[in-house]
């Protein structure tokens, strides 16, 4: 599965089966998460992955009580080191550069799980304190995301997202930028090699066209030649 497949066919599953998640496939997920890019390449996120049943219902508790979340067979807790991002960004890094980061690793992750067959949710809703007791987290350490993992026990419906053209801005927001209206219009303009090979295409038509009509000139002169030479005879 590509990695546009995958975007296209994730959904924000909340009931899962009663089956295990292969551990290699778990390996997997987070290693994606370790390829992730991040500020500076800081690496301030670290996971957790939580599989035992009773810590699990602890933290579904803790996530403003969303008890479907215990179905799930894997969570993983995608933290955030803020000294380490503190250190090399101050406060920008800690209050932007690690949400990014983590939002960055935490995508990678589902969009490897469900390349692997596997579905997930984002959960963002906790209470942080709660959070961090429950996993042992000392105060500079920060939770950000919790991602459920399992295989899924449902297929709901696409969720309805805006058309292209309602959402992108041209070269900025407001006084010259401007709405693209039609995206194919827009592509084809700034599509060189796309213009280019067109109008290669229409080159060899205009040749073709001289060419036949050259032929069918020349063969109308050699058809009155013979038509003329035909006449002398008689």
């Amino acid at each position: 599965m590509d990695v546009l497949e995958a975007i296209k066919k994730r959904k924000s599953i909340r009931k899962y089966l009663d089956v295990p998640v292969e551990w290699d496939k778990v390996g997997k997920i987070l290693d994606a998460g370790r390829l992730s890019p991040s500020a500076g390449n800081v690496q301030d996120w670290r996971f957790i992955v939580v599989t035992d049943p009773g810590l699990r219902k602890k933290i579904a508790e803790a996530s403003l009580k969303q008890y479907w979340m215990e179905q799930a067979p894997v969570f993983i807790v995608v933290i955030t080191e803020l000294e380490k991002i503190r250190k090399h960004y101050g406060l920008r890094g800690e209050r932007l550069y690690a949400i990014q980061d983590c939002a960055i690793a935490a995508t990678s992750m589902m969009l490897a799980a469900q390349s692997l067959g596997l579905s997930t949710c984002w959960v963002g809703a906790f209470e942080e304190g709660m959070i961090q007791e429950l996993l042992g987290m000392p105060d500079n350490v920060r939770p950000q995301v919790i991602l459920t993992i399992g295989y899924a026990d449902e297929d709901p419906e696409p969720t309805y997202r805006y058309p292209l053209e309602h959402i992108t801005l041209l070269n900025g927001y407001g006084g010259n930028a401007r709405k693209i209206k039609d995206f194919g219009k827009v592509f084809w303009d700034h599509n060189i090699v796309g213009r280019a090979v067109e109008s290669t295409k229409k080159t060899v038509k205009d040749i073709e066209k001289v060419t036949r009509d050259k032929r069918q000139e020349h063969t109308s002169k050699i058809k009155k030649f013979f038509k003329n030479l035909v006449k002398k005879k008689k």
